[in-house]
């Protein structure tokens, strides 16, 4: 290829990343690179324990927002105790199943088989469709007594979107039943601490020792973790106050891990598009922005035009008058009509925005309040924006064109 070629090749990665895989949301690294987790690694390894030398997994229910570790932990403590199991000459598998998206009982006992048939590349087909529940879970307790599994451990993430606590059940009772002579345990995931209250009282007891809440990550700890991924770029490409300044971001806002790992990410991504050398704090600033922007458009994307009309309108005041942070329903309304003409859309009323301002009030994108007039005037309702009339603007448009920009 020549240089000319070179310069024109479709497929150039910028130099930025050496391993991106490293910075992907989804990636379960080595169990070294787990940062700040050292008491919850102890405690969901005496708990796998006793499998990795024949005995039985003890179940455990693990608490904690979205982005603190849980899930990570749980699979990376359950893949070391399959190492470990191994070397000890036991056989002890693990199926991973996220409740998100498999959220009846038969989904995720579907999952779980069939994550149990790739790890030990049996030759069944699993079908999608057309047997139930007590079925798919059949395959499994075939699959243990086949391959004379010792123990299997399945890790249920989100629990709490299970329609039902069935799966949960029958994994419980799958030895004491003669389903199965393997040990059988679970490690159940939930964002929710409330879970357990919708739980009968026999897989209760059987939780109750074995209870885990994860805090959300400190500044140091998220500072941390990211160092610890800095092998994903390239030498000296990160500039020094990348890392510190998404580590002080994402502890103040959330402590989601997973999000400041994935905002350092996009950070990168961002100046591979650009094509420059280095990662700058500008491209953090931009990558948050892109995120925002992101979740905002999910939110949008599902509701109806007048509701995107309505919210456009609230921004474009918002940005028009930086002095006033609430405006009443009929400042707002005067604009949609304006909005809603441009788009070619027939208006609704105005006490039908109002009460739509008010839903979106109840959804936390606005906030609505009453507020007093002055003599001769009865209260009124006043909305302002809860988000960045910039992230709202540029949202809609995405979700508008199918796409951000």
């Amino acid at each position: 290829m020549s240089d000319s070629d070179e310069d024109d090749n479709i497929f150039k990665t910028g130099g930025i990343f050496a391993n991106r895989e490293l910075v992907r949301v989804g990636h379960v690294p080595d169990l070294e690179r787990v940062v700040g987790r050292d008491d919850e690694v102890s405690a969901i390894g005496q708990a796998l324990g006793p499998a990795t030398v024949g005995g039985p997994p003890e179940s455990t229910i693990i608490y904690g927002k979205t982005g603190t570790g849980k899930s990570l932990v749980a699979r990376c403590v359950s893949r070391e105790a399959h190492f470990e199991a191994q070397a000890n000459d036991i056989s002890f598998q693990q199926a991973y199943v996220d409740c998100s998206d498999y959220q009846t009982d038969a989904k995720a006992s579907r999952e779980m088989a069939r994550k149990l048939v790739a790890s030990l590349d049996a030759d069944i087909d699993v079908p999608r469709v057309g047997i139930g529940a007590a079925d798919y879970r059949d395959i499994t307790w075939d699959l243990l007594e086949e391959y004379n599994i010792n123990s299997l451990v399945v890790i249920l993430d989100e629990i709490d979107k299970l329609d039902d606590d069935e799966l949960l059940r029958s994994l419980s009772r799958a030895r004491e039943s003669g389903k199965a002579e393997t040990h059988v345990g679970a490690i159940c995931i939930s964002n929710k601490i409330e879970y357990r209250e919708r739980l009968s009282e026999r897989i209760d007891s059987s939780l109750q020792e074995n209870e885990l809440v994860f805090d959300p990550y400190d500044a140091g700890q998220l500072r941390a973790i990211l160092d610890n991924r800095t092998d994903a770029f390239e030498p000296d490409v990160l500039e020094h106050d990348v890392i510190p300044k998404v580590a002080a971001l994402s502890a103040k806002e959330h402590g989601d891990a997973r999000k400041a790992i994935d905002t350092l990410y996009e950070a990168g991504r961002l100046a591979e598009k650009q094509g420059t050398e280095t990662v700058t704090v500008s491209h953090v600033d931009d990558a948050v922005q892109r995120a925002e922007v992101n979740r905002f458009e999910k939110l949008v994307r599902g509701t109806t035009p007048h509701v995107k009309y309505i919210l456009r309108a609230l921004a474009l005041l918002t940005v028009d008058n930086p002095a006033q942070e609430a405006f009443r329903t009929h400042q707002i309304y005067t604009l949609y009509l304006k909005v809603a003409e441009q788009a070619g859309a027939d208006p609704l009323s105005e006490d039908r925005v109002y009460r739509l301002l008010k839903e979106q009030s109840f959804l936390g994108v606005t906030d609505s309040n009453h507020t007093g007039g002055g003599q001769g005037e009865g209260s009124y309702l006043e909305h302002r924006l809860l988000r960045d009339p910039d992230v709202v603007i540029q949202a809609i448009d995405g979700s508008a064109t199918g796409g951000a920009p």
